[in-house]
């Protein structure tokens, strides 16, 4: 939607992004971890090689490659883990599905350190013509099944503010679509369509994982059509009191396809906000034009909900024809102010029995990626 871009809340962290002018909220407080002395720390060399499998990457020109998409490029076959300094990479990747079982290690242990960002919307225009559109704003792009990622921070700075004239504002900083997808303390950053959690295709069914990780934006910042279970994460909802025609936002828009039992699970997770008491919604629910037949199911369990949630009226509907009341939205033993239940129809509950099928086990099967973390 068309609109000025919220401005970070007194306080927070931002880093300004070289060549750009554009300062980003990083959404946590608290400073940074030096940098390694080695920029490659406990993690070795390329003088030192861990595997042949292995690659490293430094900006600074220490690594094999000095970028993302260089490394990932000059893979062949499955299992390639790149080691990645602390630096700020400014670039698009893409991992493609050929490079199965991927995986990306920001070697500070310490996510604020490693960013891949860059600042592409729906309506930035193209080389050659036309508009990059939803799917291609994606700052990286994983297709690839088995990708893991640690301590990494997937960014897109793309400001409203910045760009008056663009109506498509989505810019999303991560597209998943491989399967057994595993993301353990990453971060999201974005605004609108942060994370897009999805399938390769409408028959897919993608599994996905995320633990301890932080994901901020202000409309439907964690959408898609993946079955994605969120374990101890944090969600943060952005200040968006200054977008002219908004009074709130949105943080999931599921697009379950409706033969997929599962589709976005959160379990043991909080949901802060940086913006006034009830201004945002939990969710949404997306049926594109591309499946209208879908189905989009969300469960929100074990969680807090700060007082930035709407408890009296948390869903509502994205279009008249598909009413939120006919999807897949339940929650169960969530706290907090913005979990109370003033008007019960208005907050389904899974019983007890429901419950117990609504965990990370039934969602992701015969895949156990909580072992690896």
């Amino acid at each position: 939607m068309p609109s000025r871009h919220p401005r970070p809340a007194p306080g927070r962290r931002t880093f300004l992004v070289a060549g750009t002018g554009a300062a980003l909220a990083l959404g946590l407080s608290g400073p940074a971890h030096a940098a390694p002395r080695s920029p490659f720390g406990r993690y070795g060399s390329p003088a030192a090689r861990l595997t042949e499998r292995t690659v490293y990457v430094d900006a600074s020109g220490a690594g094999d490659f000095t970028g993302f998409q260089a490394a990932v490029s000059a893979t062949t076959g499955a299992g390639t883990t790149l080691v990645i300094a602390p630096g700020v990479y400014r670039e698009t990747v893409a991992v493609g599905t050929a490079r199965t079982d991927m995986t990306w290690i920001g070697v500070s242990e310490n996510p604020r350190d490693v960013v891949v960002v860059y600042d592409n919307a729906n309506g930035t225009p193209k080389p050659g013509g036309g508009t990059y559109g939803t799917t291609g704003s994606a700052t990286t792009t994983v297709q690839a099944d088995g990708f893991t990622a640690r301590w990494i921070t997937f960014a897109n700075d793309w400001l409203r503010a910045d760009h008056p004239e663009t109506t498509g504002t989505q810019a999303v900083a991560l597209k998943v679509q491989g399967d057994r997808s595993a993301f353990h303390h990453c971060r999201f950053l974005g605004h609108q369509d942060t994370l897009y959690a999805d399938s390769a295709a409408l028959g897919t069914f993608a599994r996905q994982y995320y633990a301890h990780c932080y994901a901020e934006g202000d409309v439907d910042f964690v959408f898609g059509r993946a079955t994605a279970v969120f374990d101890h994460c944090r969600f943060h909802t952005l200040d968006r009191t200054d977008l002219a025609g908004a009074p709130y936002g949105f943080v999931f828009a599921p697009s379950t396809a409706a033969a997929n039992p599962r589709g976005y699970l959160v379990t043991h997770s909080r949901i802060t906000s940086g913006a006034p008491d009830a201004y945002y919604k939990l969710a949404r629910p997306w049926v594109p034009g591309s499946d209208p037949t879908a189905r989009p199911m969300l469960t929100v369990r074990d969680t807090r909900l700060d007082a930035g949630t709407d408890a009296r009226a948390p869903y509502t509907d994205m279009s008249a024809a598909h009413p939120w009341q006919d999807q897949r939205f339940a929650e169960y033993r969530n706290t907090g102010p913005g979990a109370a239940v003033p008007v019960p129809e208005n907050r389904p509950q899974l019983t007890r029995t429901e419950a117990a099928s609504a965990t990370r086990e039934a969602y992701l099967g015969d895949w156990t990626p909580w072992r690896e973390c």
